[in-house]
């Protein structure tokens, strides 16, 4: 059975909608695919780029520029790695039911925070908590 939604285009989730309905599940979906397409496109091009000219340069200043730049483009794809994997993970959460709810306490997580950060894990409240134990750790150790 294929219960596919269908956004309207100028659709935003509202806070008068019962949360996490078939249109916010829909939305954020498709938000995360989008964010991960791009993800993709621009990690593709930076190895496109990192394929392209080598560090044959005969200058010492253009290869160490080079070599920093190149440095810089592998970090960044590096992160890039990451938010998709995170991304997949909250993919994974819609699938099985638990997008927009808090991991810790089953809270809704709520649509700014998750407009703003569409692979957030953990309500505000509870980002705060545990900011607090790790500056609290960092603290002591």
């Amino acid at each position: 059975m294929d219960t596919t939604v269908i956004l309207p285009p100028d659709y935003k989730p509202s806070a008068k909608e019962e949360y996490m309905n078939e249109l916010q599940i829909e939305y954020f979906r498709q938000k995360l695919l989008n964010w991960k397409k791009s993800l993709v496109d621009q990690s593709e091009d930076t190895l496109e780029d990192l394929r392209q000219g080598g560090l044959n340069q005969p200058d010492d200043i253009d290869r160490a520029s080079l070599e920093t730049d190149k440095a810089l483009d592998l970090r960044t794809k590096d992160r890039a790695r990451k938010l998709i994997s995170k991304i997949d993970d909250a993919l994974s959460r819609i699938e099985n039911g638990t997008y927009g709810f808090c991991e810790e306490t089953g809270e809704p997580i709520g649509l700014e925070r998750l407009e703003a950060r569409p692979v957030a894990t953990l309500s505000i409240e509870a980002q705060e908590r545990h900011e607090r134990l790790e500056k609290t750790y960092d603290d002591e150790a």
